[in-house]
């Protein structure tokens, strides 16, 4: 086996056990054991810590793939979050929802990174639609922008601890909660929930810092 070879070798062996740890922390949350890694991917422990020194470095090793993939996913772009999921599963990436949501649930740099990320596309997305008059204007767009993707997590994060998935599998529950929520959630995006202006004129000319204005509507 000459030089090329072998390295082609070790690097289909690394991608065999980061893909099997990917699939093994999203469906066993990162409790998951180096041997039970090991096991899913066909090789021995040790050569799982030869390659990424620790199970910490395993899971830095997942969490780069796993973020690389979801911002080269195009068919999320401007989606909630729960259809944002979903957009991972219609590429056949069932196992990246799982590891995801694992990590959005244990919180750390990637749930930052994905949030960050999520919370930057609605921006643009929003921007672009206020240009086009299907959005109204925000006094701080950027804040608007974070506001809509937390509930959504949050409503996501809160829905998937209460009902965990059970045999029919995450995709289904992701699936489930979007049915639940698009209908009131499109009624006060269209419609609006208050029917006057006490609280948010009273908001704002208490606040200390009031962002800028926007044309009343």
């Amino acid at each position: 086996m000459d030089e090329a070879e072998a390295e082609r070798e070790r690097a289909a062996v690394v991608e065999r056990i980061r893909d099997a740890a990917v699939g093994c922390f999203g469906a066993q949350g990162f409790g998951a054991s180096v041997r039970s890694i090991a096991t899913a991917a066909g090789v021995s422990p040790a050569l799982v810590i030869h390659y990424f020194g620790s199970k910490d470095g395993l899971r830095a090793a997942c969490d780069e793939h796993v973020l690389r993939s979801v911002r080269d996913t195009p068919a999320i772009t401007g989606r909630s979050p729960a259809d944002f999921l979903g957009g991972l599963t219609a590429a056949r990436e069932a196992a990246l929802v799982a590891y995801v949501v694992q990590a959005l649930l244990a919180g750390g740099e990637l749930a930052t990174a994905f949030l960050a990320d999520m919370i930057a596309d609605v921006r643009r997305h929003l921007d672009h639609a206020e240009a086009q008059g299907q959005v109204r204007p925000s006094r701080d767009p950027a804040a608007r922008a974070r506001l809509l993707v937390l509930q959504n997590v949050g409503a996501l994060l809160v829905h998937l601890r209460l009902n965990p998935p059970g045999d029919a599998g995450l995709v289904e529950s992701v699936r489930a909660l979007s049915e639940t929520i698009t209908l009131p959630a499109l009624e006060i995006y269209t419609d609006g929930l208050l029917t006057e202006r006490r609280l948010l004129d009273s908001y704002l000319r208490y606040v200390t810092d009031p962002p800028g204005q926007v044309p009343d509507t």
